[in-house]
């Protein structure tokens, strides 16, 4: 990584973490010098006498921690091939990733999951800043993270709105304003809402008939199942109970403790007359409770829904009348992340934006902050239909490789700037968190 002199306003900017490297920089040259001189030494004798040297150097190690939605296989082998490094994917639920890597940053060197961990990671000194300078495609990311918008009519959403998180600001702390350093790298991103078998639950009409109010309805007892993590969860829950009027909210993006109470009290009396069928962490078991039949309708991610498409089962990703819970993806460097390990890390970040992956994400029905390069790697008919909204000209392949779209399907919601014109709440992390989080193991355990 390039080193610069940073004035004090730049000093003040940076992470302890990234301070104290600075300290100790003049001292790891010197050995690094002495490192080398030593090395030399060795090889003398050898070169002198003409003896064959070869020079080898160890594949860099790179270890990822994150979630199934991305840290697939498929992925891996295609960015080992494509940057010659050796990566190491650590998925796991979102809670437990999140746990882990706000506790021992010295466990991994990137970690991608949303945007509703950057508070947290941030406060740990668990991530340091990436600098826009080195990454190609900056300039090329487009509005969502930047400004909020995609278009100029669309609502920013309540919440923590990525744009309020991406810059760190002179003082350190996260804001909107542009300094050349960001907390997370922008990638793929999308609109949450729930999934539901059309077995079962009759196909609604795009935000007009679908509600997020289904899942509290009573028809579905005992066939409703919630992801299972206090900070995507209750805002599914949240919107939920407001649809079915049993609830209003002030904003819904900043909870209050008496509304998290009032929330919590409707939702565990429900789980007590057995409403709930169960509590999904990772993406695989959502697809196994609906493919098993035990549940109908159930908080669900895009990937979920196309992994259920390409198995035969008929379901249906809503689009909410009341408007979706968005996400954004963050990919942040480890504050203890230097060297060789940085520079991978960075090859890795910039890989991401370079047509390939956004196209896979594309097939499970997410988008990349860089369209274009992504539009290259798909055919004409996917990208009008998983960009566009468009119907699907030809039956169309999911991430694996199986048919997930049949000819003359339209992807509910419409196309990519429409679904991110109704947006409700974005992932978050509130100011009343840590009073959540007990309500939400009470729940859990009742």
């Amino acid at each position: 990584m390039d080193q610069k002199l940073h004035s004090s306003d730049d000093q003040m900017s940076r992470t302890p973490v990234e301070r104290a490297t600075d300290t100790t920089s003049a001292t790891s040259i010197r050995r690094r010098h002495l490192c080398q001189a030593i090395a030399g030494l060795a090889l003398g004798p050898a070169q002198g006498i003409g003896a064959p040297y070869v020079q080898t150097r160890e594949r860099v190690k790179l270890r990822v921690l994150g979630t199934h939605v991305t840290l697939r296989e498929a992925i891996r082998r295609q960015a080992e091939q494509d940057l010659g490094i050796e990566l190491i994917f650590m998925p796991g639920g979102n809670a437990e990733v999140l746990h882990r890597a706000s506790s021992d940053p010295d466990g991994f060197d990137v970690y991608e999951q949303w945007s509703n961990s950057i508070k947290i990671l941030w406060r740990a000194d668990s991530i340091q800043a990436i600098e826009t300078r080195r990454i190609r495609n900056w300039d090329a990311v487009n509005d969502l993270t930047k400004t909020g918008r995609l278009t100029p009519d669309a609502p920013l959403g309540r919440g923590d709105a990525p744009y309020r998180l991406l810059n760190v600001q002179p003082d350190g702390s996260l804001g909107p304003r542009p300094t050349g350093r960001i907390s997370f790298l922008p990638y793929v991103h999308n609109v949450d809402a729930f999934g539901y078998d059309t077995r079962f639950v009759p196909t609604g009409r795009a935000y007009e008939t679908e509600s997020w109010g289904w899942m509290l309805e009573p028809r579905w007892r005992g066939r409703v199942a919630l992801v299972n993590d206090p900070t995507i969860g209750l805002f599914d829950m949240a919107l939920a109970a407001e649809a079915r009027g049993l609830i209003e909210f002030g904003d819904i993006g900043e909870l209050t403790k008496a509304e998290i109470d009032r929330l919590f009290e409707i939702l565990i009396t429900l789980k007590l007359a057995g409403h709930f069928s169960g509590f999904w962490s990772e993406v695989p078991e959502s697809v196994e409770m609906m493919r098993s039949g035990r549940t109908a309708i159930a908080s669900m991610f895009s990937p979920a829904v196309a992994a259920l498409k390409e198995s035969g089962i008929p379901a249906v990703y809503a689009a909410p009348r009341e408007g979706y819970r968005a996400w954004h993806g963050v990919m942040c460097l480890s504050s203890r992340c230097r060297g060789r390990q940085l520079d991978a890390a960075y090859e890795y970040l910039n890989w991401w934006l370079s047509g390939w992956p956004g196209a896979f994400v594309a097939r499970q029905g997410y988008y990349i902050s860089v369209p274009e390069p992504a539009r290259a790697h798909l055919s004409t008919a996917e990208w009008d239909y998983w960009y566009e909204g468009g119907i699907a000209a030809t039956d169309l392949p999911g991430p694996d490789g199986a048919i997930s779209v049949r000819a003359g399907s339209q992807r509910n919601g419409g196309s990519y700037w429409e679904r991110f014109g109704h947006i409700a709440v974005w992932n978050t992390v509130m100011n009343t968190y840590e009073y959540s989080l007990p309500r939400w193991y009470e729940l859990l355990l009742a």
